[in-house]
């Protein structure tokens, strides 16, 4: 009991937001960003999770991906299928379960109902803020242990731009128009472009209609004296 108490006691949970991928189920995102004080007054180094990410690397594992921490009433919801560091902070790309749970998420993170990221450390290295204005603390080093997608996050510069499917017949013509103007083009241009194109749904049921247009003139074909 002792030991799993400090354990938890020197596990701390901090939350951010996510950012936007391509993939079936699937989004990328910003665990932190580095250098930008927290509503704890806290402060994540350039490179705090370096060495965790080298472990996790050469382990072959990854954090584990709950729902608003709920490490203990449920299972993972998904899994965590890259990471890295660069000049912005921790960026992940996950993919939701095809579960009750996953299909939930991910229909709350489409809808841009949820969109944050929290990041679940244990603080291995930092230094304690000695002025006033400074922070409360610079973490320098950090044990990466798990990343949740939630409601609310501590650090507010990062957020969810989108989420996307590998699934075709999933995208729109108003997915293409939003892709297209997430690719640098006008919105004039990009509905100009994405009006050429028809999703498989949209062919599908143009196809359906033509097929039971043909069905109905051949009954009534059948009556014509």
């Amino acid at each position: 009991m002792t030991i799993e108490k400090k354990a938890l006691e020197s596990f701390e949970c901090k939350l951010s937001s996510v950012d936007e991928a391509d993939g079936k189920m699937t989004f990328t995102g910003y665990g932190a960003v580095f250098g930008n004080v927290d509503s704890y007054g806290d402060v994540i180094a350039n490179g705090a999770f370096a060495k965790s990410i080298k472990k996790h690397t050469k382990d072959g594992s990854a954090p584990l991906m709950f729902l608003n921490h709920d490490a203990f009433g449920s299972l993972p919801i998904g899994k965590w299928t890259g990471i890295e560091e660069d000049e912005t902070g921790l960026k992940l790309t996950g993919e939701l379960l095809d579960t009750t749970m996953g299909i939930d998420t991910y229909k709350a993170l489409k809808a841009g109902a949820i969109t944050g990221l929290s990041i679940g450390f244990r603080p291995t290295k930092w230094r304690m803020g000695q002025k006033q204005g400074e922070p409360r603390r610079t973490l320098e080093e950090v044990e990466l242990v798990e990343v949740s997608v939630v409601s609310v996050p501590a650090n507010d510069k990062a957020r969810v731009s989108d989420v996307k499917s590998f699934a075709e017949h999933d995208m729109t013509t108003r997915d293409l128009e939003n892709l297209l103007r997430e690719c640098g083009l006008t919105k004039s241009q990009a509905t100009t472009v994405a009006g050429q194109f028809e999703s498989k749904a949209e062919v599908q049921t143009k196809a359906d209609e033509q097929d039971t247009l043909e069905r109905v003139e051949a009954l009534l074909s059948k009556f014509k004296i």
